[in-house]
């Protein structure tokens, strides 16, 4: 899952982005409005943390231009102002939530899940791919009934490939959507990931789920590949 957090005041900032990616979270940034509404309106992303009092384009404003574009982004207003009013003018721009200084980060940890789960709560919450169960709400996985422990990156790249069941998605789109625009995108950092998880998922010597397609990407299928092909970097 990705979020973006808008905050002005770094050592918040910072707190939060620190606390999401202690979920397995992607996570963008930006100290201002402007380059706020920049990430915003390039990416699709799962929730979206906005801070009201912002240099630049201000976080009402920003928040109305998303929602006249048309982004359908999950929004949770953060901000010092708990007046019932400014609740309810937040939430009459888009806002999906709303949470006022001072917090409790699990607390928004939690809203910002609770968020993400909103958007998707049309989807069966169990996923099943051949024998293997993936349950969105606990986050665990199972494969012919054994537990399956992965690390918060690891079950954002396995959830990233099950919503999209046999279909090819490029390291592009993996790296789009599973990882940060920090992070160096020039690395194997994906392929290293798909080793991971291959090996936790054939742990028993499982059939693959997880197939390359040479030149195009992975997807995840309960249909043995033809030919296996090896990944290139």
């Amino acid at each position: 899952m990705r979020a973006l957090v808008i905050e002005d005041y770094n050592p918040l900032l910072t707190s939060v982005v620190s606390a999401l990616k202690d979920q397995g979270w992607a996570v963008d940034s930006a100290a201002d409005g402007t380059e706020g509404l920049w990430f915003a309106q390039g990416t699709d992303y799962d929730a979206i943390v906005l801070d009201l009092m912002l240099p630049g384009i201000p976080g009402l404003e920003l928040l109305q231009r998303l929602r006249e574009g048309g982004s359908e982004s999950p929004v949770l207003i953060l901000t010092a102002r708990s007046e019932v009013n400014d609740r309810i003018t937040g939430l009459d721009s888009g806002a999906d939530d709303y949470l006022t200084k001072p917090f409790v980060m699990a607390e928004l940890v939690a809203r910002v899940r609770a968020l993400a789960r909103r958007r998707g709560s049309t989807r069966n919450p169990v996923l099943s791919i051949g024998d293997m169960e993936i349950d969105t709400a606990s986050r665990t996985v199972k494969r012919s009934g054994h537990d399956i422990e992965l690390s918060p990156r690891e079950y954002m790249l396995l959830r990233f490939l099950a919503d999209r069941p046999d279909e090819v998605v490029s390291r592009d789109e993996i790296w789009e959507h599973v990882y940060d625009f920090n992070s160096d995108c020039q690395s194997n950092v994906v392929d290293v990931y798909i080793g991971y998880l291959r090996k936790k998922l054939e742990a028993r010597d499982e059939p693959r789920l997880i197939h390359t397609k040479r030149g195009h990407g992975y997807y995840i299928s309960a249909q043995p590949a033809e030919i296996e092909e090896q990944p290139t970097c």
